[in-house]
């Protein structure tokens, strides 16, 4: 029985079920067969293959990871064979192959723990008699930062500490022995309290204030404080920063501190023993003082920690209140920059900084920013335009290679209404974070989403634990968001598309990135896209042709695996990258090769044309009162699991066709289109009062979608009808 090097649960072995793919594990045994499924291991890439690269666990086995569990094209990985790289075991088959799948991440101090396997047997980093011996003269390797340490052994002088330790690493009995033989004598008092220094370099008190007022004296002469945004200029420097701590993490070697202060973030590596919380007393939101070494590690900025001290008093009191003063003033923009000159956007300026700042708060704070936009081309451009804007500040924020991965979650939602069942998702995902991860609560911005009272359980949810959540639609939100929300950005007039709102909102938040997304909301408009918004595509190099084509192959593809973000293809798509047109083991001349939006376009319009064919043979024409309306049975003349979905086909249907108004039904819910738009609520109302027991409800407002119970399904067609042809009245 041992205790988990995360938790400190009683385990067997080192690692406890519940934090297995926390940790890291190197690879030194000779066969498949000793590999555990869904582990992490540290590997090297081998080499490359056609369909995949082919990655070394250890000097005798190689696993595959397969193109298919890349998140971006094979061609585009930068690994070269040699490379270390962190993957997930996936399967080990029958004849010894290895199915490998990739980790998100790609270095050691990002995992919680370390250790080693030999063949089937695991081992802390400081077990393994190859890398770190502990005999008299040896050099210890320090697992969380790489540096060599010399282990010197016990003398007369200095007895080996007694492997009773209280919670930071100092020994107790020591501590208590030296504090009980020097109470009297000052002199000695300041010697016993070096003596008494952790193994990480904190001093220990019975008084927090006098720790800290010590650490002040012995080191204020000899230690500068500095910004953290100039200490890649400070490398091999000893500093002190003061700042914020914003989460810590437990390693198989050090606990790592990410610290900010006014000017940026950076990890603060604290060494004790491999595995064991450095500083116990430290938490996440403390503020506090360090003093380190600047170092790069791994191609990254890291201060190997000497001192470590919480702050309180008017200590605290000042680098809170210069920390917030700098957080104003960075966050804030001066003034709000739209894509394209556009009344209705300027409109909804203060709400457009309000919502600008608080995306910009949530990257200076490091907290995870989650974006949710319905999957349609609107929405993905709404979505995709946030994104651009906030990945340039999330890199210049963090250090880190892949913070971007950490900070920057959109999620595509297949409904237009935050549901219940979507919030409970990103509660339970943002609850494990910081449970498991230490991340904070997350910001929410929903783009042509949440706009409706549908979402306001939802909304609520996310509140209730502390997520922050910022509205933005076009279309006219119901009151209640306003109080679900911290920020609605809703100028609710006619004629404006969310992704043109939601572009200019990211030109606020980065100004820079304008040029980048110029073309974006003539890509969000089916038809009728105002002037401004088409000149603006045409300077950014996109022609009306090349706006349809991007338009057609972004809807195609929010169909298409709705949940996931897609975000490199869909990087590929709206932002002009090519590919060649590849046919099966035919070579392609150069001359033929054709964009990918425009390639992913033509299948759009093939599966469009076809549906909307079939569906114009099966129309049920009628007239009422001088209304024509044209009535589908989607569930019956649709190819209802493929492209294109019910909503999208009856705008198509409706574009294309005659009538007044067009109405799509399938088992438990309907659609309906008309000119002028309808008050959907109205007609979901009227229809329930003349077929009552049907369950009529407006579902979603944006999508003119109405649910209703499949047993009334006859029912409710004569009702809804009969209910829109009133509304023409």
């Amino acid at each position: 029985m041992g205790n988990c090097i995360i938790c400190g649960a009683d385990t067997q072995g080192h690692i406890c079920q519940s934090h297995e793919e926390d940790v890291v594990f190197e690879f030194r045994g000779d066969s498949p067969d000793q590999l555990v499924e869904n582990r992490f291991y540290r590997g090297v890439v081998d080499g490359y293959a056609d369909f995949g690269v082919f990655i070394d666990l250890s000097p005798s086995v190689t696993g595959l990871l397969h193109r298919s569990e890349l998140e971006k094209r094979l061609e585009s990985l930068d690994w070269e064979a040699g490379d270390t790289v962190f993957v997930q075991v996936k399967n080990v088959r029958d004849n010894g192959n290895v199915d490998l799948t990739t980790s998100i991440r790609q270095a050691d101090r990002e995992f919680r723990g370390s250790l080693i396997q030999d063949g089937t047997e695991e081992l802390l980093p400081e077990e393994d008699e190859e890398g770190n011996g502990s005999e008299a003269g040896e050099e210890e390797v320090d697992e969380g930062n790489g540096r060599e340490r010399d282990v010197a052994p016990p003398t007369d002088e200095a007895e080996a500490p007694s492997p009773e330790t209280d919670g930071s690493g100092t020994e107790a009995a020591t501590a208590a022995s030296a504090e009980s033989e020097t109470a009297d004598e000052p002199d000695a008092v300041d010697e016993a309290a070096d003596a008494s220094g952790t193994a990480d370099g904190s001093v220990e008190a019975t008084d927090e204030t006098e720790a800290t007022e010590t650490t002040d004296e012995t080191d204020a002469e000899s230690v500068t404080r500095r910004d953290i945004g100039e200490l890649s200029d400070r490398v091999g420097e000893n500093v002190r920063i003061e700042g914020e701590v914003v989460s810590a993490r437990q390693t198989g070697g050090p606990t790592v501190f990410e610290i900010r202060d006014e000017t940026g973030v950076v990890d603060c590596a604290a060494f004790v023993e491999a595995g064991v919380r450095a500083y116990p007393e430290i938490e996440v939101g403390d503020v506090v003082r360090l003093d380190g070494e600047v170092e790069i590690r791994h191609e990254e900025l890291q201060v190997e920690t000497e001192a470590l001290v919480a702050l309180d008093g008017e200590d605290r009191e000042a680098v809170e209140r210069r920390l917030a003063e700098a957080m104003t003033e960075r966050a804030r923009p001066d003034e709000a920059t739209l894509v394209a000159d556009d009344e209705s956007v300027a409109g909804v300026e203060e709400t457009l900084l309000d919502a600008a700042e608080a995306i910009r708060r949530a990257v200076l704070e490091s907290r995870p920013i989650v974006v949710r936009h319905a999957a349609t081309a609107d929405g993905y451009v709404a979505g995709v335009a946030l994104e651009r804007a906030i990945l340039p500040m999330v890199r210049e924020e963090h250090a880190e290679s892949d913070a971007e991965y950490h900070y920057v979650n959109r999620r595509p939602l297949e409904e237009a209404v935050y549901e219940m069942n979507d919030a409970t998702n990103d509660v339970t995902s943002m609850l494990q974070d910081r449970d498991r991860h230490d991340e904070k609560l997350p910001l929410v911005v929903l783009a042509g989403t949440a706009s409706t009272v549908e979402s306001e359980d939802g909304l609520e949810m996310l509140g209730i634990y502390g997520a922050d959540r910022v509205v933005v639609d076009a279309a006219p939100a119901d009151p209640e968001i306003a109080d679900a929300s911290e920020v609605l950005v809703n100028p609710a007039v006619d004629g404006l598309s969310t992704g043109a709102l939601a572009a200019s909102l990211a030109t606020t938040v980065s100004p820079e990135v304008r040029e980048e997304i110029a073309h974006l909301p003539a890509v969000s408009y089916w038809e009728t896209t105002p002037q401004s918004y088409l000149d603006a595509a045409r300077e950014a190099g996109f022609d009306e042709e090349a706006v349809t084509e991007l338009r057609e192959a972004i809807a195609l593809e929010a169909y298409y695996q709705s949940y996931d973000e897609k975000r490199e293809l869909v990087g590929d798509l709206l932002f002009g990258e090519s590919v060649e047109a590849v046919t099966a083991g035919a070579p392609v001349d150069a001359a033929e090769s054709e964009t990918l939006a425009g390639h992913i376009a033509t299948q759009f319009r093939e599966k469009m044309d076809t549906e909307v064919e079939t569906a114009r043979a099966n129309l049920e024409r009628s007239e009422a009162e001088g209304v024509e309306v044209a009535v589908l049975d989607t569930e019956e003349y649709t190819h209802k699991y493929d492209f294109p979905p019910s909503s999208l086909l009856l705008d198509e249907l409706h574009r294309r066709g005659d009538a007044s108004v067009t109405i799509g039904i399938a088992m438990d819910e309907l659609w309906v289109r008309a000119d002028p738009d309808l008050d959907l609520r109205e007609v979901a109302h009227e229809a329930a009062s003349n077929a009552p027991g049907a369950g009529i409800s407006a579902a979603g407002l944006r999508e003119g979608r109405i649910e209703f119970l499949s047993g009334a399904r006859q029912d409710v067609e004569i009702a809804v009808v009969g209910a829109v042809v009133e509304q023409f009245d």
